[in-house]
């Protein structure tokens, strides 16, 4: 049986390289042309007729390459992958664009991720792999392939039971929403450290339909307290976590996420004196922070191994 090939696009291409090594591979050789009108050209150079075929490209909006190039790369190499012969092709998004347009709350909204699931059906998509997805339900139905969440709360269980092994810890879900992703996570954390950890969730306070604050919660005081969420966008959710944890008298904050988007006010949360610490994932690098600021107070985890872990089972069927 033949051995998987494993491609990305140049701008997922280092990240994919360490993936790949998990897996004692290394990526498929692939052409990759951009043309003067914008236009681009991505096809394979490996013999791909009759193989499983992994694309790995985390579609995010970075400083070389927008969410939007990604995608339609995306979906050409996709498409030139089936068109090669290839028996399957996997998408492999450590962070899927338009996970959060799950839902309509307004009339007229647009289900977007149902629309990106079938764009890249229509390309030839077999599957999809992504890592903490906004809602797990919503993204498995979104799609009429096979999408596949995987979750990172064993990755940061395994980070904190040796970085916190004699500290009096508490899991903190910055919003009701959340409960059950931290949740997950203070069970893989109670199993790491072989003892129970106490999990609470913050109560939003609204005026006039517009969020104040946070209930201060309860259980905190004097202890390492470790504010756990899907993603850091705005930041502005987990600042006001990070804040009603001080003010119920936590020793130690440290703010986690799968996902460090880190937009528009994002650095006040990482430069806040109200955190400690900030733990993210690397599938979104921060270049949206100042060099230094991620030097003095983000820890970065690779969720690599995960993702290969993922790739191994679904090439074994």
């Amino acid at each position: 049986m033949n051995k998987p090939l494993i491609f990305s696009p140049e701008a997922t291409r280092a990240h994919a390289g360490t993936i790949a090594a998990c897996l004692g591979a290394g990526l498929a050789e692939h052409e990759e042309t951009r043309f003067d009108d914008g236009e681009c050209k991505l096809r394979p150079l490996a013999d791909a007729r009759g193989r499983e075929a992994f694309v790995i490209q985390s579609l995010y909006d970075g400083p070389s390459r927008s969410v939007h190039d990604k995608l339609c790369d995306v979906l050409l190499f996709a498409g030139a992958l089936k068109d090669a012969g290839a028996a399957r092709v996997v998408l492999i998004a450590p962070y899927l664009c338009y996970a959060r347009q799950d839902r309509r709350t307004k009339s007229g909204e647009p289900l977007s991720l149902r629309y990106v699931a079938q764009l890249l059906e229509a390309a030839g998509v077999n599957a999809v792999v992504a890592l903490d997805v906004h809602d797990t339900a919503a993204f498995e139905n979104a799609f009429r392939i096979p999408a596949v969440n995987v979750e990172c709360a064993q990755l940061f269980a395994t980070h904190f039971g040796k970085a916190l092994a004699d500290q009096d810890i508490e899991v903190i879900s910055p919003d009701i929403g959340g409960v059950k992703r931290a949740e997950s996570f203070r069970d893989a954390l109670s199993t790491t450290m072989n003892e129970d950890v106490e999990l609470n969730a913050l109560a939003k306070r609204r005026i006039d339909h517009v969020v104040s604050t946070e209930e201060v919660p309860d259980g905190v005081r004097d202890r390492t307290v470790i504010a756990f969420d899907d993603m850091i966008a705005t930041g502005s959710t987990m600042l006001r976590a990070v804040k009603a944890c001080r003010e119920g008298g936590a020793a130690y904050v440290i703010a986690a996420a799968t996902h460090g988007l880190f937009l528009r006010c994002g650095e006040e949360l990482v430069a806040s004196s109200l955190v400690d610490r900030i733990i993210v994932s690397d599938t979104i690098p921060p270049f949206r922070l100042d060099a230094r600021l991620v030097a003095e107070k983000v820890t970065i985890l690779s969720a690599s191994q995960p993702i290969a872990d993922a790739i191994r089972r679904i090439a074994a069927g």
